[in-house]
């Protein structure tokens, strides 16, 4: 019974979410209005692979996508890191310690990728290491472990908009247009943004994300 109950309880959770996000896109809104785009060009994005595989077999960029991959079996990206295998585009010469800046980007994660960051705002008040971080479980895009926001995103391109109000202490995600969550801040002196992957728990074997139209923005004074 006890397991029927929470099997029941995923369901509905499922459901909810389906209709949010359904009834929410009849609201969609420009979330860059009010924000200027900063000069970005290769040369700002670094890309981080595991320290002893080269860079083209971990990262292509073809046609104006961004493609990274990385295995649970991969080192992380230098020699004495103890953390977990990655592949991430980390965005350099723009980061920030106030002021409101956004995160624009279209994002694709195929068939099977599991348990790993795609997105992230660097930078939060240890032991924290990131002030936002949107993953993806089994299929689920979600705000770190929970909430889920959208629950089906596996083969499918989708627009995502990160609004960062330092001063403010707040994070806005937006997917394909619509408002889906807003998080607190988690402090920190210094932030960047990063995309790509980056085993988190429960991670497969083969993790991978596409990403085309990246921009930075930073609201107008």
């Amino acid at each position: 019974m006890g397991y029927m109950s929470k099997a029941m309880v995923a369901v509905l959770n499922l459901l909810v979410c389906y209709s949010f996000f359904h009834v929410a896109r009849s609201s969609q809104v420009d979330p860059t209005l009010g924000f200027t785009d900063v000069p970005l060009n290769q040369s700002n994005l670094i890309v981080e692979r595991p320290f002893n595989v080269p860079e083209n077999k971990r990262y292509s960029f073809v046609n104006g996508v961004h493609k990274m991959w990385v295995y649970s079996t991969d080192d992380p990206h230098s020699l004495y890191s103890r953390t977990l295998p990655r592949t991430e585009i980390g965005i350099s010469g723009y980061g920030y310690k106030s002021g409101v800046w956004q995160f624009e980007g279209h994002g694709f994660v195929p068939n099977g990728t599991s348990g790993v960051c795609i997105m992230q705002v660097f930078g939060a008040t240890p032991p924290r290491a990131s002030t936002f971080m949107l993953r993806t479980y089994k299929g689920s895009l979600m705000y770190y472990r929970s909430p889920i926001l959208v629950p089906d995103i596996w083969r499918r391109w989708f627009k995502l908009n990160v609004i960062h109000d330092v001063d403010a202490s707040s994070v806005k995600i937006y997917i394909d247009g619509v408002q889906l969550y807003e998080a607190p801040g988690r402090g920190g002196n210094y932030h960047s943004f990063k995309f790509g992957v980056y085993s988190q728990s429960d991670y497969s074997y083969c993790m991978e994300s596409r990403w085309k139209g990246i921009r930075v923005l930073k609201k107008n004074s």
